[in-house]
């Protein structure tokens, strides 16, 4: 048996999968905030249950939201910053008393997709997060790529390529940089792009409604993201040349642009055709969650 834990800002979800990846048990529970010992315990706590439920013992992996440093072992890069440079795989391993692995959470999302999902028959997949923040998760062969710096996929925090001047010198992003893919393609960067157009919308949901409802100035909106969209993984595609391209998070549910992006981004890659598809999630929002399990092989 394997269970996986997906850590996130508002919750703790856990998984347990069969060999088969059928699943067996799942659990949610809110995630304490700013406390990293309740965390711990919190986890452990939901190993527990998840143990007591199914009568068996499992592996363990764990997804997130940063990743585990190669020169400290500490974790780095979290927007739960309570996790920042404690040592959590270490910290886990003695409360559990076993072997757990951790990865980042889009690393655990690109895990899931490749192995029993959108992209099981590639080679290469790059599964994308793009909801509140802009990350993704390079699998080959069923295997993440973390990278030796642990930070392989981190394309949210580049500046867009082949930019418009209208997104120069760019915005500034809360890494410290200024113009990075993430204050454009995230869901807060698409909606800002709006109401600075003059459009009275929220969020991203309610852009798509008013542009099915006939807006102009909602289908441009939808325009320009879509060719920003385009033109970020196009720079993908020259480096990484990967099979499959999955969408997840909030973005992801945006039907169109599985057929419209792919039509745009021909004219960016360095290519006489495109043939990598661009898909959305076959296990949608549990795909983080079952990537986690994942992380033990079969």
């Amino acid at each position: 048996m394997r269970i996986g834990i997906d850590l996130g800002g508002t919750k703790i979800e856990g998984i347990a999968l069969d060999d088969t990846g059928l699943e067996l048990f799942r659990q949610r529970t809110p995630t304490p905030q700013h406390d990293y010992t309740a965390t711990l315990e919190a986890i452990c706590d939901l190993v527990q249950q998840i143990e007591n439920h199914c009568n068996e013992k499992g592996s363990v992996g764990i997804g997130i939201p940063g990743a585990i440093s190669p020169a400290t072992n500490r974790v780095k890069n979290a927007n739960s910053t309570w996790l920042i440079d404690q040592s959590m795989q270490q910290d886990l391993e003695m409360h559990l008393s076993r072997p757990v692995r951790i990865a980042n959470d889009a690393n655990c999302f690109a895990v899931s997709e490749a192995t029993d999902g959108a992209g099981s028959n590639a080679n290469v997949v790059f599964g994308v997060i793009i909801g509140t923040g802009v990350g993704a998760g390079i699998c080959i062969n069923r295997q993440p790529l973390v990278g030796c710096n642990a930070i392989g996929g981190e394309w949210g925090h580049n500046p867009p390529p082949w930019p418009r001047e209208t997104e120069l010198p760019g915005r500034r992003c809360y890494c410290g940089k200024q113009g990075c893919i993430e204050t454009w393609l995230s869901g807060p960067g698409f909606s800002r792009s709006y109401q600075e157009t003059g459009g009275q919308a929220q969020n991203p949901q309610e852009i798509l409604e008013q542009a099915r409802q006939g807006s102009t100035l909602a289908e441009k909106a939808l325009q320009n993201y879509e060719d920003r969209l385009a033109r970020s993984l196009a720079s993908v595609i020259n480096i990484l040349d990967p099979d499959v391209i999955i969408l997840g998070g909030g973005m992801g549910n945006i039907n169109r642009l599985y057929e419209n992006v792919p039509r745009q981004w021909t004219q960016y890659v360095f290519s006489d055709r495109v043939d990598t598809q661009l898909l959305p999630p076959t296990h949608g929002d549990s795909s983080g969650v079952r990537g986690a399990a994942w992380l033990w092989p079969k």
